[in-house]
């Protein structure tokens, strides 16, 4: 009986290679696998001499031979598969090692080249597993050095006999090596169509899991965490420098409150429940954006999750004390800042690096019978661009705010209204099912320093009532979309009360 090896990653193979050759199976392998296993001791026929057919190409054509394929893929419940096997001189193969070239490794290299990237496709070892995973009654399949130790000791204990592996078990496996050969093909196929998925009329989206989660948002679901192969930085890949292990709802509420800070060009402080920003501020100095942050909702802050676009220093830090947070997130901290953080016993510390690759301008929602697939709401807009249509024009402080307002409502729920001063969300509604609500929500929350601030909504204002409303509460300026049959109605009463509305001509609507 032959077990046919051919690996890239050779973690854990020559102790693997034994366990086969003492249980009795004929190694087989290719060039450095060969080598690696010779190295060790033990007997190996290269693939060439089995097959009387030198490797070409440089090693691009190596197993891609009747010799080989004959031998995984003949069903030996079929005697007329024996007899063809027999007739040709083909032994058939039980076991196929495999893992494949290091294609994401590869173009993740700083100047990686096209050519670099096409020699690191792997044809014959997909191939391979392919073949033998399809005839997983007769093959043992196996891509992952993880599982070597228990295959091993099954082997072992039974020998080369075809019940050493349940049926179920090299289903398994089976299901495993497509899924690895899934993965790597979506990983070539997202390099070779520079991320422009959308264009694409199939799509697979392929992910690595990094742990499984004590569960879901609620108890009685499972849960797991996953990287995607082509990014890099992001929430799933955060340093954790303090704190308990991350939750699934934790995972969900700082990714919220780093894409919030994120969309800011100036020092930015977001203090996130939910995943909705209920404290969000910007200031070139830090402990100040943090007060203001934290003051836009002081009782929501209370077990939030805050993030910072720049390095915690120590002055934020102390400032912070007093104040409980779930997750404290930053891309770097100063000495000292991080000391007094790593003193908090329940909070945990994250250090995060902006995401990037193919997936990272996607958003990816499943619904019943498959999914929905759009870009990210990441459009830049420039307030001049913004359309003035009441008689009173928003004076240079209420503009800065509006704008304020405007990119903080792209990060909470719709129907969305934001409140702010001074470049500070003050009050916000978020979710509800009717615009008016959610301006007597976010109005709720102000209370006082509503007066004198400026209003930011996610779509525009189907009835003047909300303009009513928002005044009442000391609004003095408006953003939003417009394109509503009741535009004239909505201009006519903020002219009434004499506030500034502009029209910005987008919505950012997320549900």
């Amino acid at each position: 009986m032959k077990a046919l090896l051919s690996v890239y990653d050779k973690t854990g193979l020559p102790n693997f290679a034994a366990v086969l050759s003492q249980s009795g199976f004929e190694l087989v392998s290719t060039g450095g696998t060969a080598s690696a296993i010779s190295s060790a001791g033990l007997p190996v026929q290269e693939v060439a001499d089995l097959t009387g057919f030198p490797e070409i190409l440089d090693g691009r054509v190596k197993t891609l031979h009747p010799a080989i394929y004959g031998g995984i893929l003949a069903r030996r419940d079929l005697e007329s598969h024996t007899q063809q096997l027999q007739q040709h001189g083909i032994a058939p193969i039980h076991i196929v090692v495999g893992n494949l070239y290091p294609f994401v490794d590869t173009v993740s290299r700083d100047g990686a080249t096209l050519e670099d990237a096409l020699e690191n496709i792997d044809i014959g070892g997909p191939t391979m597993i392919r073949a033998a995973a399809k005839n997983f009654p007769d093959v043992i399949v196996v891509v992952d050095p993880a599982d070597y130790g228990w295959i091993g000791e099954k082997l072992s204990n039974v020998g080369r006999s075809q019940n050493a592996l349940s049926l179920a078990e090299r289903k398994a496996l089976a299901c495993k090596a497509f899924q690895h050969v899934a993965l790597y093909d979506t990983a070539v196929s997202q390099y070779l169509g520079d991320g422009d998925v959308l264009s694409q009329e199939e799509i697979t989206l392929g992910f690595n899991r990094v742990n499984e989660l004590r569960y879901g948002e609620n108890p009685h679901q499972r849960a797991s965490l996953y990287t995607a192969p082509l990014s890099t930085g992001g929430i799933v890949r955060a340093k954790q420098l303090h704190g308990i292990d991350m939750s699934f709802t934790n995972i969900l509420d700082a990714d919220a409150a780093w894409k919030a800070v994120l969309d800011f060009a100036e020092p930015a402080v977001a203090v996130v429940k939910h995943t909705n920003p209920c404290g969000l501020a910007v200031h070139e100095d830090q402990p100040t954006a943090y007060q203001r942050a934290f003051e836009g909702d002081a009782v929501s802050a209370y077990g939030g999750i805050i993030a910072f676009n720049r390095e915690l220093n120590v002055v934020t830090a102390e400032t912070m004390r007093g104040v409980l947070y779930d997750i404290i997130i930053a891309p770097s901290y100063q000495n000292g800042a991080l000391d007094i953080l790593r003193k908090r016993r329940r909070t945990r510390v994250l250090q995060i690096d902006p995401a990037s690759g193919p997936q990272e301008g996607l958003d990816v929602r499943l619904v019943s019978g498959g999914a929905l697939v759009q870009l990210v709401d990441d459009l830049e807009e420039a307030p001049d661009s913004w359309k003035v249509v009441t008689s009173r024009k928003p004076t240079d402080a209420e503009m800065a705010d509006l704008a304020f307002a405007w990119r903080a409502a792209k990060h909470i729920k719709s129907n969305t209204i934001v409140l702010a001063k001074d470049r500070t969300l003050v009050g916000m509604g978020a979710g509800q099912p009717n615009r008016v609500v959610s301006v007597h929500l976010a109005l709720r929350i102000a209370e006082d320093k509503a007066k004198g601030s400026v209003l930011a909504s996610d779509a525009f204002f189907p009835f003047a009532d909300s303009i009513e409303m928002a005044v009442q509460g000391g609004i003095t300026a408006i953003a939003q979309p417009g394109g509503s049959i009741r535009d004239d109605e909505v201009i006519a009463e903020a002219d009434k009360q004499g506030i500034a509305m502009v029209f910005t001509g987008v919505r950012h609507f997320k549900h």
